[in-house]
């Protein structure tokens, strides 16, 4: 998963908390090493030195309109339902959608490469022989917003302060820092660690820069509802706490004319309507507050559209290929807890979700079962091991299941009925051999207590998929409930992990690196506030991820994504939800596009722009 990449959900670019080599684009420097205007994973970047815009944009694109949307990704202590605090980067409170479009960062990505980084506060960067000292040479024209100059001391004393007092995501995977310092003003010098992983400097190309004399005499751990100083090509405008927050685009952003920039932040005003029941919302687009709407209910998607606006021409909807990974979505066991500890408990609970049945009744078929933490990649694992594999695999044999050796574990397929008596005989036959006993109606564990799951959510949103599910667990003797609290509650109890199953879609990586620790790292697992939710704690696993951070090729990298995968599976850490190759947007009628998207992804609504014409076509101008 990628909880860092982008500075702004508006950038069209796929994830890129890059991984990276030497450049081919890199040329001799005297004084500090190579110096390259971009950085790759491994040594491959599309655009050269002198390219004037990514392909993917239209460079005249006009600017102007309002852009209505809701949260769609979330990073730092973001939620998705409501906020009480614009700064997003520390552990407390509930950060406000849209914040990093405020911040610049030094590099940024390209959504044609899967993990290409590009100057942006930092015209190049010169890099050590060694691979551990990285010279940022910072652009003498960057401002802040209110025109003072963004220096080395604001990058360092930003990356510092996320290492020592950010949110625990950032602050994890800026262990393997040592220093950050400005040797001048216009040169940050970033010392890494021997045992750094691959990406990281990647990593902190894409971090947040601060401005350093803002944050004097503030508490940068606190929640503030004071919008922090940026440099970004947005600013904070109106809001109103949990239920909107408005951007203005900066007329005179100082970067408006850099490669990275050119042909995007076309919208004049960015605005985030929070909603905490998707229905209310689904009447927010209908009605034109929204006016634009990636779609993931199939059911609105399959019988929802058929509104006036949308018979007329005033709504479009379409459904785009996405070539990126598919979120890793699935409900979750929080392993932590004595009655999952077994992993053939795990099992047999996945055995009673009827996907078929779900997918059929529910969803109208539109969705595919989630096998993969690497789904929709050349990094999933299939069929048997290869040579290179076993390799990495054989020193834990002594401490994986057995299936990690074979053909990857794939979720059950049913009959279909809703509830397939053959699966559930079989998860039965499983929980009696972890020592589970039935008397009566009542399952008991191992240990005498009677066994009982609450399911954790914020929302009621997956109740009809979850409520089968439960079904088939009674059936089992497992006593179930759901427990919706609201959003601030849930994120406190994900944060401290006090839950034992909760629902949860992890953005998935195209060039997997370093992040990896905070999802399925040991120590993450013992972290307040990680996105190691199960609780997953394995040796095996922490020596894969370190093998995928410092992998020196894509080859590498994906044979290494392919073991990690199917100790994972073998591990049954979650019941696996769905998933589809494409994404469902709709969207009133008053924008235009590029002629082309971005290879990984759509590029909407970030490559897009307000069309006049249109939306006074359809009384929207």
């Amino acid at each position: 998963m990628n909880v860092f990449s982008r500075r702004s959900l508006l950038k069209s670019g796929a994830a890129t908390a890059a991984l990276s080599f030497m450049p081919k684009f890199a040329f001799a420097q005297e004084n500090g090493g190579p110096e390259t205007h971009g950085l790759s994973s491994f040594g491959d970047l599309k655009y050269g030195p002198d390219f004037k815009h990514f392909d993917y944009v239209n460079p005249a694109a006009p600017k102007g309109g309002l852009l209505s949307i809701q949260i769609r990704q979330a990073s730092g202590n973001q939620n998705f339902d409501t906020f009480n605090t614009l700064n997003i980067f520390v552990l407390q409170g509930d950060g406000a959608a849209g914040m990093g479009s405020t911040f610049d960062t030094l590099m940024a990505g390209s959504g044609d490469e899967p993990d290409a980084l590009y100057g942006l506060v930092a015209k190049s960067v010169r890099i050590s022989d060694d691979k551990l000292t990285y010279r940022f040479v910072l652009r003498p024209e960057a401002r802040f917003h209110d025109g003072s100059p963004v220096t080395a001391k604001d990058a360092a004393f930003s990356l510092n302060i996320l290492k020592t007092k950010g949110h625990p995501v950032f602050r994890s995977i800026l262990t393997q820092m040592v220093a950050a310092e400005a040797e001048a003003d216009d040169v940050l010098r970033v010392q890494l660690s021997p045992e750094r992983s691959r990406d990281l400097h990647l990593v902190i190309a894409g971090m947040p820069i601060f401005s350093e004399r803002w944050w004097r005499g503030r508490d940068f751990e606190a929640s503030t509802l004071e919008a922090p100083l940026g440099s970004g090509p947005y600013k904070v405008g109106s809001f109103e706490q949990g239920r909107f927050i408005e951007f203005e685009r900066v007329p005179d952003y100082w970067a408006k004319d850099l490669p990275v920039n050119v042909g995007q932040n076309n919208f004049d005003r960015v605005r985030y309507e929070y909603f905490r029941d998707r229905t209310v919302a689904f009447e927010a687009f209908k009605n034109g507050t929204l006016n634009f709407n990636e779609e993931y209910t199939s059911r609105i998607w399959a019988t929802g559209y058929d509104f006036p606006a949308v018979k007329d021409g005033r709504v479009k909807r379409e459904e785009i290929p996405d070539d990126t990974p598919a979120p890793i979505q699935g409900w979750y066991f929080n392993t932590r807890r004595d009655s999952f500890k077994d992993q053939r408990i795990r099992e047999a609970i996945g055995l009673a979700f009827d996907f078929e049945w779900t997918n059929a009744n529910i969803m109208y078929g539109a969705y595919k079962r989630l096998t993969s933490y690497f789904e929709n990649s050349d990094m999933k694992a299939v069929g048997k091991p290869s040579a290179e594999e076993l390799a990495l695999l054989e020193p834990f044999r002594d401490t994986l299941p057995t299936a990690a050796f074979g053909e990857p574990v794939m979720p059950p397929v049913s009959d279909g009925s809703g509830q397939d008596r053959q699966l559930l005989r079989r998860a039965n036959t499983l929980l009696r051999e972890a020592g589970c006993k039935l008397e009566g109606s009542v399952l008991r564990l191992p240990n005498g207590q009677p066994f009982t799951i609450e399911f954790l959510d914020s929302s009621s949103f997956l109740q009809p998929h979850t409520q089968p599910f439960q079904a088939n667990l009674k059936r089992l003797g497992i006593e179930t409930r759901s427990r919706i609290v609201d959003a601030a509650q849930y994120q406190r109890r994900l944060d401290e992990y006090d839950f034992d199953m909760t629902s949860r879609a992890l953005v998935g990586a195209t060039t997997p690196g370093d992040s990896l620790r905070v999802v399925y790292g040991s120590q993450a697992a013992k972290t307040n506030g990680t996105r190691n939710i199960a609780g997953i704690s394995h040796p095996a696993i922490d020596a894969l991820i370190e093998r995928i951070g410092n992998a020196k090729s894509r080859e590498e990298l994906n044979i290494t994504c392919r073991a990690l995968d199917r100790v994972l599976r073998a591990g049954h850490y979650w019941v696996p939800m769905w998933f589809k190759a494409t994404d469902w947007i709709a969207y009133w009628d008053q924008f235009s596009r590029p002629e082309r998207k971005p290879r990984f992804g759509s590029g909407a609504p970030g490559t897009w722009w307000y069309d006049a014409e249109k939306a006074k076509r359809i009384g929207r101008g």
